[in-house]
């Protein structure tokens, strides 16, 4: 525990904190136990600081999720050309995006869906 305090006092003095930084401090804070203001207090961190960046890092590992993926044989090039691509997302939900398509409509589309639970 004392390698911890000494690691969370170093990054409390920097002036500024990479997310590197700050997932020591936040890791710290959780396993603490504490409070967040008592736990800034204790280390000299403004509490604004330690709200911000554990929202940060919580979000960030949030965003990042995987999907599974099934390889199948290439279609012939004719067919290729067209044919829909179909990507099947979870809960039921699948696109279909037909050939000649604007990249930005499909990026628009998998950003909504992104964001709805279960996708």
């Amino acid at each position: 525990m004392a390698s911890k305090n000494k690691d969370v006092g170093r990054v409390a003095s920097l002036r500024y904190w990479q997310a590197e930084d700050a997932r020591v401090v936040v890791e710290a804070w959780k396993e603490s136990g504490e409070g967040l203001a008592a736990f800034a207090r204790r280390h000299g961190i403004r509490p604004r600081r330690l709200r911000q960046w554990a929202t940060r890092l919580e979000a960030a590992s949030e965003a990042l999720s995987f999907h599974p993926v099934q390889v199948v044989e290439a279609p012939s090039r004719e067919r290729a050309q067209r044919d829909p691509i179909e990507i099947v997302l979870g809960e039921g939900y699948s696109v279909r995006v037909p050939p000649g398509f604007a990249a930005q409509d499909l990026e628009r589309v998998l950003g909504v869906l992104g964001a709805a639970p279960g996708c």
